[in-house]
């Protein structure tokens, strides 16, 4: 599998995420969203939407992070993936995308805009997934999960939160 995740990085062109992870985008609208027809979260024009594919592998995960825009997951090949999404309102959800829907594994989730999400192997060494946003990404749309905040907030989600965030270096 060592060398399948080189395939997929070098052929991908991947790159490390911030929110951990590896991915490249692969389309971007050419077409715009003019700031002033948009929501008013959102401080400038927006791309209709954009599409990246991410790579998880068992020495990496996506950390908690919040968009304000809707994203789709899709799962392409490798092992399953555990979503791990706080809702808007409160609510926990783990969701499994994977091959296996007799398993109860999905091919695609739909994270609600302003959840909390972080992602991680289920077990094995690495899987393929993809990410579809619309208005399209942009990197001042991304709040990254700050563990002692998140602990604070939903402290019923403390073991969660500490497992999928990243230590602030000082």
């Amino acid at each position: 599998m060592e060398n399948r995740i080189k395939i997929l990085t070098e052929y991908l062109d991947l790159k490390p995420h911030p929110e951990g992870g590896f991915f490249s985008e692969t389309y971007r609208s050419k077409e715009i969203y003019p700031k002033d027809k948009l929501p008013e979260r959102y401080n400038s024009d927006r791309c209709f939407f954009t599409s990246i594919f991410f790579l998880i592998t068992e020495n990496s995960f996506s950390a908690f992070h919040k968009l304000q825009t809707d994203e789709i997951w899709h799962f392409y090949e490798g092992n399953p993936v555990e979503l791990y999404i706080i809702t808007p309102s409160r609510e926990l959800l783990k969701i499994v995308l994977g091959n296996k829907p007799e398993y109860g594994m999905r091919f695609t989730h739909l994270i609600e805009k302003n959840s909390w999400l972080a992602a991680k192997l289920e077990s094995g060494n690495y899987a393929l997934t993809g990410c579809t946003v619309a208005p399209g990404f942009e990197y001042e749309d991304l709040e990254m999960g700050d563990r002692k905040k998140l602990v604070n907030e939903f402290p019923e989600y403390k073991e969660i939160i500490e497992r999928l965030t990243r230590l602030e270096e000082k």
